[in-house]
């Protein structure tokens, strides 16, 4: 209502306030969405990651990542470059974590040491260097929102990343002092500006090749992805100079790749310098020579010695034979279709749904298909070298795939079809949503040993699976409590697979493999990872006993009279 003697606004004018008063509700509306499923992945995460005991290689990065910091040191752990690990390491420190210079052992044994027998509360201690990554994941959460609404707007960016936020295997890994999230999330990091190049090559290009340079300096796995990104930066820098008619596209390209390139070998290197600035350096014993194409390759890679070293570590543990388990059945080596198995176990139902109509979509709509290479190929050949790898021990070799198709499956929501939108695309697309996170609700705060609904939930996954895909030793103190609330007094006899202590936390148990068969009476309490090992030893005791309990769906009670 306006005053007397003033005149009224004209109504182009109050629409358009009216048009702007909306827009910034809408933004408002989105931030809080945001902020939601942020809230929902922290909550989650740091629930988990107070009530686990380490899994079998936290303790490893944990002491290596404090050494590097307090010694500057590179000598632990040269398998994987040292860039998280000093984020780690870093957490660890702030929590309170001291290091006994004068202890000298393996790399498990000092991360032994350091939780357990230097005067640390562990499990402050676990806790703190379990945060850098919780807040790495929480922000590479962001960058899976962007990407997506640079695709497909505000939607499909809401949709991204309420996959990511309510996927168990990334609340799982990203709750751990490890390596594979913070991998993944830089190399989508670093997608993300190489598409944006598109647009700002000046701006976004060395983004990229720094992002990309911290996936390298985080976990050598990345590595067969090196060229892949490279190559999208040298796409989209010919597409932006010729779209605007510039001359040399091609050339112009091919330096940008260069340069994104040179960026990303100077990040890894400052890694190392990070460590130690007069990079000293001594192979340690054990580093295996590695001959053939793999060795020449290896030798001429423009990093510090000490990653050429670690990466020759990773071709000998290559070179070895793991036991594998796969759906019931115990094996020595290695089978190429473990990784998609496991996935399609591990995937809740709806988010297996939404990642093949999502990769459908970037292939079939006009909109998307531009973006399609930068979202499918660098998972597409991650997923091509990890199933020709020799270690099936769990999806989080494959991490990458939910962290990458969370942004595929954003294009479900800008399905079309003739120019008319599928009325019902975007709400099947949102009632997947829906069916993902109710999946990964009712697992909590079980999501290591997660499966899905088809194959009986956390529960049931032992069945079909081993290692970090449901027993990585993280359920310690929960075992604690079990025995002391519904067994006080009994004799325990405990096959533990895990990095932890059981003394620390108040477990009082003999080893069952110590004595004659004849002699284990009581509970035996077994990790279910020894159980899918089939191990002679272990085998008749748990074949002559009686499953009375479980424990995190990852520890079985039996009671052997």
């Amino acid at each position: 209502m306006t005053a007397v003697g003033e005149p009224a606004a004209p109504p182009a004018e109050a629409a358009a306030g009216r048009f702007r008063a909306l827009r910034r509700h809408r933004r408002w509306l989105l931030a809080a969405v945001v902020a939601a499923l942020l809230a929902q992945l922290a909550f989650a995460m740091a629930s988990t990651a107070a009530a686990q005991s380490p899994t079998i290689d936290e303790p490893v990065y944990i002491g290596a990542g404090v050494t590097y910091l307090r010694e500057h040191d590179l000598r632990y752990n040269p398998e994987h470059p040292p860039l998280t690990k000093i984020l780690i390491g870093a957490g660890a420190v702030l929590g309170g974590a001291r290091l006994d210079a004068s202890y000298t052992g393996n790399q498990q044994d000092v991360g032994r040491h350091l939780l357990y027998e230097s005067g640390n509360d562990a499990q402050r201690v676990l806790l703190a260097a379990r945060v850098p990554v919780m807040v790495l994941t929480l922000l590479f959460g962001l960058v899976v929102f962007g990407f997506a609404r640079d695709l497909t707007g505000a939607a499909g960016g809401v949709a991204a990343l309420a996959l990511y936020a309510f996927s168990p295997d990334v609340i799982a890994h990203g709750s751990l002092a490890t390596l594979d999230v913070p991998a993944a999330g830089f190399l989508l990091t670093s997608v993300w500006p190489a598409w944006r190049a598109r647009r700002r090559p000046r701006r976004c290009v060395p983004l990229a090749g720094a992002a990309l340079g911290a996936a390298v300096a985080t976990k050598m796995s990345v590595l067969p992805a090196v060229p892949v990104l490279l190559a999208l930066v040298a796409v989209s820098v010919w597409w932006s100079r010729r779209s605007r008619g510039a001359g040399r596209p091609a050339a112009a390209g091919l330096l940008s790749a260069a340069a994104a390139g040179a960026v990303a070998v100077a990040a890894v290197w400052a890694a190392y310098l990070a460590v130690d600035p007069r990079l000293r350096w001594t192979a340690p014993d054990g580093v295996p020579a590695i001959g053939g194409l793999r060795g020449l390759a290896t030798g001429l890679l423009p990093f510090p010695e000490p990653f050429r070293d670690g990466l020759r570590v990773q071709f000998g543990f290559e070179d070895m034979r793991w036991t594998g388990f796969l759906f019931g059945d115990t094996y020595l080596g290695s089978r190429w279709y473990y990784l998609p198995a496991a996935l399609l176990v591990k995937t809740p139902l709806g988010m297996l749904a939404l990642w093949v109509a999502g990769v459908a979509a970037m292939a079939a709509l006009p909109r998307l298909r531009p973006a399609a290479p930068y979202v499918l190929a660098p998972p597409a050949v991650l997923l091509a070298v990890a199933m020709t790898g020799h270690r099936d021990l769990g999806v989080r070799y494959a991490i990458f795939v939910p962290v990458f198709l969370a942004v595929a499956a954003a294009g479900v929501t800008v399905v079309r079809w003739r120019g008319v939108r599928w009325r019902w695309a975007p709400a099947a697309a949102w009632v997947l949503v829906l069916f993902v996170a109710v999946s990964s609700l009712r697992a909590y705060p079980y999501y290591l040993p997660y499966s899905n609904e088809a194959f009986g939930g956390p529960a049931g996954t032992h069945l079909y699976l081993h290692d970090s895909n449901v027993d990585w030793g993280q359920d310690l103190g929960r075992l604690a409590d079990r025995l002391r609330d519904r067994y006080p007094g009994e004799e325990v006899w405990l096959a533990y697979k895990g990095s932890g202590v059981p003394s620390y936390y108040g477990i009082r148990a003999s080893d069952p493999l110590a004595v004659p068969p004849d002699r284990v009476h009581g509970l035996l309490v077994v990790s279910d990872s020894w159980i899918a090992k089939d191990d002679p030893r272990l085998a008749p005791l748990i074949a002559s006993s009686e499953p009375v309990d479980e424990v995190g769906h990852s520890i079985t009670i039996f009671r052997r009279r």
